[in-house]
């Protein structure tokens, strides 16, 4: 089977021979071609489940900067309207 991405970065991890026997037998029950293709799905699994839990952070974020963005045209209206009534004669604004 050919690589699409070449592998270049490696990393170590020191095993029992218990540890190691272990991911060999759960390479076989699922079909992984090596230990290092079992490992690097299973981190690929951990990224991609990090990467959806911050979704919603990002999306709380973003509702977050919206909110402030909001008060501030409320606060900017608010003062439009005092500015308008204050420029009212008296007569008009008691109406």
């Amino acid at each position: 089977m050919t690589v699409l991405r070449p592998r270049t970065r490696t990393i170590t991890v020191r095993l029992s021979e218990e540890e190691f026997a272990s991911l060999r037998r759960v390479c076989i029950a699922t079909g992984a071609r090596s230990v290092s293709d079992l490992a690097r799905n299973a981190m690929h699994d951990i990224l991609e489940g990090m990467s959806r839990e911050n979704v919603p952070a990002a999306s709380n974020d973003n509702h977050s900067t919206q909110i402030i963005e909001l008060a501030r045209k409320v606060e900017a209206l608010a003062a439009e309207l005092a500015l308008f009534k204050a420029q009212q004669p008296l007569s008009e604004a008691e109406s």
